[in-house]
């Protein structure tokens, strides 16, 4: 269903507000009759039609409502545009064109452009805080601010992964219209914002589908998260479609990161979603489709996506830096210098390979034929931070010279970078997971966090009290990202910008059209690899994380980048020092001197 616009749209689910009256739709094929309840009024029965319960009523935005079911229940719309009163609370009929846009056409950015900074909105301030923060990121130079979830979740505070109302941002960070003026200022400024969603589960508290829908949920799939969504019903597909474009259309977001879609039980919904999100954008407007995938499915990338979190590029690297081989760390720990050129050539490590952490599954497909953009390069995230059990960063696991030369290789390539907050200012704030859940439900995940980490070796002298309280004000508290001292921290940032603006000057311009001319370990923690530009150049990166210097072939061309500007004539004479990273722009087709 289409229909309003400017900028809203007439969802097939939820209240639409159409003239002086607003139309009610709920599927509810397993309701036996379904009652829309308006603060004030009497019920209103709705009408029944192969398993859609819909009605109208002369309400004005700002009003509230529920649905009652046979049994007496009453139940949010599971597409509320806003609630009253959290999650289990009244929704609140929106009419979406009431937000006036200020840069309403601005048609986005390409994606090679793309420099993501990923936060979570509740640790800066709600949506008037990010706002607030987004000159300093763009003086950084990012270029597009990615929100963790913001789906409506229990509680004030959340990762948003337990987000149970797609269509309803969280109240916690501010209204409606608080998150337009966001999107509206980053337009401003010529950035792009992304959000994070979730289409894989529901959270555990506020989810009342199954209620009167229980075609909602297969009873054959269990996730890791509880029951598997039922993505073969075309209703099912459709609400979540309808999401997307809700996200993208009536709050202009450039951009989407799509969560754990492994756990997708019908993976075509993912190339069909996107396909109808590309026939439904504006002629001219840059919108950028992100997936997270832990299987390395190189198929969606060659059609409507742009890109994939590369978890293979962090996990060596993390090796590499930290020494630590738990876990899944476990399948990077063999020749990681090896694994990490390949990163650089082919962006996924495994690439149909059996990988030991999952006893012998193999795992992904080809990838050496994407582009490198078509893989998003982090050193840190909200996961790979967060679901350490003391949330810490590389700051305080990893040698502080590597650590940079990670990070110039990281901002230099031609693949995408994404920095997660206080990264740019070499924060040592742990990032914790945290909540604020009913009691009972806490307890449950408090208890669940002590038996994941209690067989790990951090817990064999602090044991498993010390381990942070998801629901402890001071977890949440503790977790933003202040730098370690305003100097260190200027310092820090000033880096971070350099680079940036090496990568804007330099590689950007290569980025449509460049291809992978090959990587290569330098003993058993250094690389060097090199990409041909859609310019005519050829960009060569080495990095050498180890305590000793190795042997470089000299490479040709002018240099971008030095970690230290003695390495300048080090690597002319064929020795790349310990903890140092290099770049040079020459004539593609060259190799050495």
């Amino acid at each position: 269903m289409s229909g309003m616009d400017r900028f809203g749209r007439s969802l097939n689910f939820g209240a639409t507000v159409e003239g002086n009256e607003t139309r009610f739709k709920l599927w509810a094929p397993g309701a036996e009759s379904v009652d829309l309840m308006i603060a004030g009024r009497a019920p209103q029965p709705m009408a029944p039609s192969d398993g859609w319960w819909s009605g109208t009523a002369d309400v004005a935005p700002g009003t509230e409502y529920l649905f009652r079911l046979a049994d007496g229940t009453s139940v949010p719309d599971p597409a509320s545009r806003a609630q009253h009163g959290d999650v289990h609370g009244r929704s609140v009929v929106i009419d979406p064109r009431s937000y006036r846009w200020q840069h309403a056409d601005w048609p986005g950015r390409p994606w090679e452009e793309v420099v993501l900074y990923e936060l979570h909105p509740g640790l800066m301030g709600g949506y008037a805080g990010v706002a607030d923060h987004l000159p300093k990121l763009k003086a950084l130079g990012v270029t597009a601010v990615e929100l963790m979830p913001i789906a409506d979740f229990p509680g004030r505070r959340n990762w948003g992964y337990d987000g149970v109302l797609p269509f309803a941002p969280d109240a916690a960070y501010g209204t409606p219209n608080d998150l337009k003026r966001l999107i509206d200022r980053a337009h401003e400024l010529e950035m792009m914002m992304f959000l994070d969603v979730v289409y894989n589960h529901f959270g555990p508290d506020g989810n009342y589908l199954a209620a009167y829908a229980p075609q909602f949920f297969r009873n054959d799939i269990a996730t890791p998260w509880g029951a598997a969504i039922d993505f073969r019903r075309p209703e099912v597909r459709q609400y979540f479609t309808d999401n997307v474009l809700y996200w993208l259309m009536e709050y202009r977001f450039d951009g989407l990161r799509f969560d754990a879609v492994h756990a997708i039980t019908e993976p075509d919904w993912l190339d069909e979603m996107a396909a109808t999100v590309r026939r439904t954008v504006e002629p001219g407007r840059h919108v950028h489709l992100v997936l997270e995938h832990d299987g390395n499915i190189a198929s969606h990338l060659a059609g409507d996506f742009d890109a994939q979190w590369n978890d293979d590029a962090h996990h060596v690297l993390h090796v590499l830096m930290t020494g630590e081989t738990g876990g899944y760390y476990a399948d990077y720990s063999d020749a990681p210098a090896v694994k990490l050129a390949r990163v650089l050539a082919e962006g996924f490590i495994y690439q149909g390979e059996p990988s030991a952490h999952r006893a012998g599954e193999k795992r992904g497909t080809p990838s050496d034929m994407l582009p490198p953009s078509a893989f998003v390069f982090f050193l840190q995230n909200h996961d790979q931070i967060g679901n350490r059990a003391f949330g810490e960063r590389l700051t305080t696991l990893a040698n502080a010279e590597a650590l940079k030369a990670a990070v110039a290789l990281q901002l230099l390539t031609p693949q995408i970078p994404l920095i997660f907050m206080g990264e740019e200012y070499g924060s040592e704030a742990p990032f914790f997971f945290f909540t604020d859940h009913n009691p009972e439900l806490a307890e449950a995940v408090r208890e669940g966090r002590r038996r994941e980490f209690a067989a790990f070796a951090a817990f064999a002298n602090a044991g498993v009290d010390a381990l942070p309280d998801p629901n402890a004000i001071d977890t949440f508290e503790r977790s933003r990202p202040i730098a370690p001292d305003k100097g260190q921290g200027e310092q820090t940032f000033a880096f971070y910008r350099s680079l940036l603006e090496l990568r804007r000057r330099y590689v950007v311009p290569g980025m449509r059209g460049a291809r992978s001319t090959g990587a290569q370990a330098l003993g058993d923690a250094a690389v060097i690899a090199s990409w041909d530009l859609g310019t005519g150049q050829r960009l060569t990166i080495a990095c050498n994380l180890g305590a000793g210097p190795v042997s470089v072939a000299p490479v040709t061309g002018d240099v971008v980048f030095a970690s230290d500007p003695d390495i300048t004539a080090e690597v002319a004479a064929g020795r790349l020092p310990p903890r140092a990273t290099f770049a040079a722009l020459g004539p593609a087709g060259a190799v050495g001197r």
